[in-house]
């Protein structure tokens, strides 16, 4: 490939579309903090950020102004409340869809529709047939919030009754189209599975077997069959930190690949090596010493590793923007504060075969979970009805 056409066309509109993929939208949340970071001009400038599932919630986000630190405690948040269940987000007392929808409500400004319209471009799968639909305008927050929230349902994942938008049921947009204008030839394509996406993890050897779905591109090895349960069923919070520095390494790679760097040094660790780096979690560890209980340490006497616990190790985030970096550790801090026996069940490689195996059985039997959604959205009079309909027709 020619020097020319690596280089990234500015005189050209560009789009930003990011595939739908569960809790590793982190992968996400670290590639953008890169360009955002080195290149704003790329995300900034962009004509329409499009996404499908939980990378719509990233590229609403985006669109209305909200932090994507924020965003990125938000994501580790629900991870850590999932992970406090024996099963998980398959755990019948926990509601995914109604957290997203607390948060929504929470986050996005009043005036978010109007931020979004024209510039945020949410991917559908109407239940009725089964067609993709591109919505990029919105009249009120709250018809933003339902197309959120139908793109974000995953039949059966996220219970039976899908939500509606404008009278319509839709169900996860990922179904359908999980990268929206992927077929424009300036659209920047980012997705947390190896493939040909843009931006995405690389393997460390050529794979000539993929699949494309929903338009994304996977190659079948065992790293994205890995990645793809880690979508829906969460992992540790430092995996999800290691995660999310990946995304912003593989972004990196993107800009040097597309010559966007221009005259940008290196990232420190990069050029010096890692022994200069002060410990990403230094600042809590001090923090945490300050408010260590006194009581405890009277009966138990001074802890000497105090001082050297980290909750995260600095190698997974040093080259993150110093939020991103405090937001990781102090949500591992918290998840090592929080750990229950229900956590650590999970991490069994028993419990996690037979999670892995229903995460499959939600996916594998896609139009079966489609026409179980379906049965429970419809009226109960409806068949009747249309049964009704075609038996007296009108004579000709």
């Amino acid at each position: 490939m020619e020097a020319s056409e690596k280089k990234f066309k500015w005189d050209e509109e560009w789009n930003i579309s990011l595939a739908g993929c569960g809790f590793r939208s982190v992968y996400h949340l670290g590639a953008l903090s890169c360009i955002l970071e080195r290149v704003p001009r790329l995300v900034h400038g962009a004509s329409k950020i499009c996404g499908a599932s939980s990378g719509c919630l990233v590229a609403a986000a985006l669109t209305v102004g909200i932090p994507i630190e924020q965003s990125c405690a938000h994501v580790l948040t629900v991870a850590r409340e999932a992970r406090k269940h024996t099963l998980g987000v398959l755990h019948p007392t926990f509601g995914l869809l109604q957290r997203v929808q607390e948060s929504l409500l929470e986050t996005l400004p009043e005036d978010a529709h109007l931020r979004a319209s024209g510039k945020l471009c949410v991917s559908l799968t109407r239940l009725a047939d089964g067609k993709n639909i591109l919505v990029s305008e919105f009249d009120s927050r709250e018809e933003l919030i339902q197309v959120l929230m139908c793109s974000c349902f995953f039949p059966v994942y996220c219970g039976f009754s899908p939500p509606s938008y404008r009278g319509v049921h839709y169900v996860d947009g990922a179904l359908s189209n999980n990268m929206p204008l992927f077929e424009q030839r300036n659209t920047i394509t980012v997705a947390p599975f190896s493939g040909e996406s843009d931006i995405c993890p690389r393997e460390g050897t050529y794979n000539f077997f993929e699949v494309h779905y929903g338009n994304v591109s996977i190659q079948i090895n065992m790293g994205n069959v890995h990645r793809i349960c880690t979508s829906f069923l969460p992992p540790r919070l430092e995996k999800l930190a290691e995660i999310c520095h990946d995304g912003y390494m593989d972004a990196l790679c993107f800009l040097r690949e597309k010559d966007l760097l221009g005259t940008q040094r290196l990232p420190q660790s990069l050029e010096a090596g890692t022994d200069t780096l002060e410990p990403a979690c230094g600042e809590l560890v001090k923090e945490a010493a300050q408010v260590y209980e006194p009581e405890k340490t009277q009966l138990t006497g001074p802890n000497p590793t105090q001082e050297k616990d980290c909750w995260l190790d600095q190698r997974v985030v040093e080259n993150l923007p110093q939020d991103f970096k405090k937001i990781l550790c102090e949500a591992c801090r918290e998840g090592h504060d929080s750990v229950s026996w229900s956590s650590q069940l999970t991490e069994f490689l028993p419990v996690k075969v037979v999670l892995y195996l229903l995460t499959f059985l939600l996916l594998l039997p896609i139009e079966l979970t489609l026409l179980l959604t379906k049965s429970f959205a419809q009226p109960p009079n409806a068949e009747f009805a249309s049964m009704r309909q075609n038996d007296f027709k009108p004579p000709k």
